[in-house]
């Protein structure tokens, strides 16, 4: 029952969470473009709150759920601070992030986030084939 209950609700969750902001601030919600926010503008607050959201949501799952998936090996910082250095990259060149253009663009029928959706899932897919 969990492995159809679990992402059933936390997918409704997005959806709920991505209506409400566009409905609220009047934003499509995109991770990247609430950390720039965060980083880089005067308005502070809300990018804060929400990541910080994000954070605490993430964390007291992990600690308050069953574990039923094996936590990954340990990966190098070297390379884990050039794959994020890669993404953010990317997220600047592609105009926005996974949760931007897959969750919010493709909703909208947004021409340009169903080819970013496209490419970036592609390449995840070729990364992951060749690594592995």
């Amino acid at each position: 029952m969990d492995t159809i209950f679990n992402p059933l609700v936390g997918g409704l969750l997005i959806g709920m969470a991505t209506v409400i902001y566009l409905l609220s601030l009047g934003k499509v919600i995109g991770i990247s473009g609430i950390l720039s926010q965060l980083l880089f503008s005067k308005e502070r607050l809300l990018p804060f709150l929400f990541i910080a959201g994000l954070i605490i949501g993430g964390s007291a799952y992990g600690v308050l759920t069953e574990q039923t998936v094996a936590f990954p090996e340990t990966r190098s910082p070297l390379l884990l601070i050039v794959s994020g250095l890669l993404v953010g990259y990317g997220t600047r060149l592609g105009s926005g992030c996974t949760s931007g253009h897959g969750v919010c663009g493709i909703s909208r029928l947004s021409p340009r986030s169903l080819v970013a959706t496209l490419i970036f899932m592609t390449t995840a897919i070729i990364t992951v084939s060749i690594l592995n």
